[in-house]
């Protein structure tokens, strides 16, 4: 009984290092969770499996995309790729680059076509597509907007050539517009700032405003986002014409999001390894957009460019 009491002591040392050991594991476990948002993302995606056919065959339906090109470096970029859009009138994408500043056209496989410097603009983040021809670039610091031409020829393009639009929406510095999608039929451009806070834009008649016609108006739509707390940050938006949805891209959570014409959140897209058929995780993801077929194309940094199509 004794020599059994005296080596009590000893288990219990023995045993102590394991109790903390999977208490630290837990903790860790926990920590991660809280900081993916796990819970949410759980919530979300059973909420979502619970809609209807009919629902799912009217919206974009993210899950059910699978990568088709996977972090493709692009042909002499180095750095700095940020904010991509889909030109249907010449069949190609148009994303930025925003250090040096250049505008640069892709091919839908992510093949390098040509650039075009940027001289006068500064720290362009985001690009979309307004049709005729007519591109918005996006400036985050002075939170401008820049329509230029579709470039024709070779050579770069002088910012003082072009017409502008700069709106004080809160705080720029470096947290200012930082992606932009564009409603060619309601002729309204959505503007995301990436944190501190996100928020989200809807800025009507910007189309119209630039021919004349200065009607613009400004509406906060982030309580379309207040409740999505997985999405840690905002770094592009796209709005698809054919269901009337918003597509938003989160860097640091990795993920797509699709909302409907109410600001109601439809599905999402995990951009983590194993997901959609990635081997890594997409890194630094910063521009997103859809062509007419409804295949979904990303950049991220420094240079890479990913494909994906629904299955």
């Amino acid at each position: 009984m004794f020599a059994r009491s005296k080596a009590l002591p000893g288990r219990l040392a023995a045993v102590k290092p394991r109790v903390w050991l999977l208490g630290a594991l837990a903790f860790c476990l926990l920590y991660t969770a809280t900081t993916v948002h796990l819970d949410e993302r759980l919530f979300f995606t059973m909420k979502t499996a619970w809609l209807e056919g009919g629902s799912k065959a009217r919206a974009l339906w993210l899950p059910e995309y699978e990568v088709r090109v996977d972090a493709l470096p692009v042909a002499t970029v180095n750095n700095n790729l940020s904010g991509l859009t889909f030109d249907e009138r010449r069949d190609h994408l148009w994303t930025v680059i925003n250090n040096p500043e250049e505008l640069v056209a892709l091919g839908k496989d992510g093949t390098f076509m040509a650039r075009y410097p940027l001289s006068g603009f500064s720290d362009v983040e985001g690009v979309t597509y307004l049709g005729d021809d007519l591109l918005v670039l996006a400036e985050e610091r002075k939170q401008s907007l820049v329509i230029v031409p579709v470039p024709d020829r070779p050579g770069e393009l002088l910012r003082e050539d072009y017409a502008s639009i700069s709106l004080t929406l809160g705080e720029a510095d470096n947290a200012g517009f930082e992606g932009v999608g564009y409603d060619r039929r309601g002729d309204r451009l959505f503007v995301v700032k990436e944190h501190s806070p996100r928020k989200l834009y809807e800025i009507q008649g910007i189309k119209a405003s630039f021919n004349g016609q200065m009607n613009l108006n400004v509406i906060d739509r982030t309580a379309w986002i207040a409740d999505i707390d997985m999405a840690s940050d905002l770094s592009s938006v796209h709005f698809d014409e054919r269901t009337g949805h918003l597509v938003l891209l989160s860097d640091e959570a990795k993920m797509l999001l699709e909302l409907d014409a109410q600001g109601e959140l439809v599905s999402f897209r995990s951009l983590w390894s194993g997901f959609a058929g990635l081997n890594d995780s997409v890194p630094q993801a910063e521009g997103v957009t859809f062509d007419a077929r409804g295949d979904l194309y990303l950049v991220s940094e420094p240079n890479l460019f990913y494909s994906f199509e629904r299955k």
